[in-house]
């Protein structure tokens, strides 16, 4: 039985391949090849190989980008590799592309002119699906958030709303409680927005104040805004909150 196979004869689960893009040269353990920085690199048993010596030669290279030809290329490819590139700003590995075999990202390239048209027709649909949604996330919690706060001026109420919940912003609108209207989740949401609107907390920061400082120096004001926009029906729409001279 061959040694990479499990004990009933058949194949372990698919892993990637992993080639490296690297930042600075090396040295091929076989060849003895020079590796230069941006060169590609694979490593086998802790030993750094050229593409040739790791017999990956003959793949090419497809860049990031393109979702649907990359899914197709590596499922026409009996042999892919993921590449990557480590990155210094974030600390970690990001993918750069793959490589596939050569008739593989032919194939995938003609299937993708072929329906095309199709695929845009989809994404637009998608889209717009997308945008109705959002839509109606901003006007229900436009909506929850004058019931929290009917003093609160609509405006700025569906201002906070829009905001807060805006696709792929990691604000807490978008977050499972704020989808569900929850009423920590829009306190949350309303907080930050009289914080940044209603009080000098953006000064404060650019003054060289903490971020727990200035929070804790306009605490008091945030309260009184939330205070008059639950109950007393004078709207602070233009209220800036004076918490003293800057130091």
């Amino acid at each position: 039985m061959p040694e990479n196979t499990n004990e009933n004869g058949t194949l372990p689960k698919l892993m990637d391949l992993v080639v490296f893009d690297i930042l600075r040269g090396s040295e091929c353990a076989e060849c003895r090849k020079e590796l230069l920085a941006e060169d590609f690199l694979f490593m086998e048993g802790g030993r750094p190989l050229c593409l040739m010596c790791a017999d990956l030669d003959h793949l090419a290279y497809l860049p990031r980008g393109d979702t649907a030809l990359t899914r197709r290329a590596r499922k026409y490819s009996s042999l892919s590799a993921v590449v990557v590139r480590f990155s210094r700003a974030r600390k970690r590995y990001e993918r750069q592309g793959v490589l596939v075999e050569e008739a593989a990202l032919d194939r995938a390239e003609e299937e993708c002119v072929a329906d095309a048209a199709d695929r845009f027709s989809k994404r637009e649909r998608a889209s717009r699906r997308r945008v109705e949604q959002d839509r109606d996330l901003a006007v229900r919690m436009t909506e929850a958030i004058l019931a929290l706060y009917p003093v609160c001026p609509p405006a700025e109420a569906r201002a906070i709303a829009v905001h807060t919940s805006h696709r792929g912003s990691g604000r807490v609108g978008r977050t499972a409680a704020g989808r569900a209207l929850e009423t920590e989740a829009l306190n949350a949401a309303v907080i930050a927005a009289v914080r940044h609107r209603h009080t000098r907390y953006d000064q404060l920061l650019m003054h060289g104040y903490s971020r727990r400082d200035a929070r804790d120096a306009v605490h008091e004001a945030i309260n009184h805004v939330l205070e008059r926009w639950r109950s007393d029906g004078q709207s602070p729409e233009h209220l800036v909150i004076d918490i003293g001279p800057l130091r």
